[in-house]
């Protein structure tokens, strides 16, 4: 298992392959929504996980929350293959986008999590910023963030 940070079109390619077999695939997401201009090397950065046969399974994305700061990363698009989920892989891309996003010198990572995946970003320590529940591609969301140690 090995986490990376992308560096290369073939790796960006193997995270947006991810991206549209969970989000575009599975939960319906329109591709226009999916994809966006952040989609590009240098406009994010893009983390893929491999798993022990070196086949690409996780990937996350994180950027600076707003333009030309670099205190707040806001995290986007974490997916899992639907083949690989239950084996820890969701909480492995996270820890590496966060040691990522500690590098870069981000202190903190809010995150807009899908309702039904609230539970899993809780047990990471992420809490929610608000009570708001909000509708983004047509499903239930609420934000959520963590001050990174």
């Amino acid at each position: 298992m090995r986490a990376l940070k992308v560096t290369t079109d073939a790796e960006l390619r193997d995270c947006l392959s991810i991206r549209r077999k969970v989000f575009i695939e599975e939960q319906n997401v329109p591709e226009e929504l999916e994809m966006d201009e952040f989609d590009a090397l240098g406009q994010a950065v893009h983390v893929l996980l491999y798993d022990e046969d070196g086949s690409p399974v996780a990937t996350a994305r994180f950027r600076p929350y707003r333009p030309g700061e670099q205190r707040v990363a806001k995290v986007q698009r974490v997916a899992v293959l639907s083949d690989a989920r239950g084996r820890g892989l969701g909480k492995r891309v996270m820890e590496a986008v966060e040691a990522l996003a500690r590098e870069e010198g981000f202190s903190e990572i809010v995150l807009d999590a899908q309702l039904h995946a609230e539970p899993f970003y809780l047990k990471l320590g992420y809490r929610r910023a608000s009570d708001d529940v909000f509708e983004d591609a047509g499903i239930l969301h609420v934000r959520m963030q963590k001050e990174l140690g």
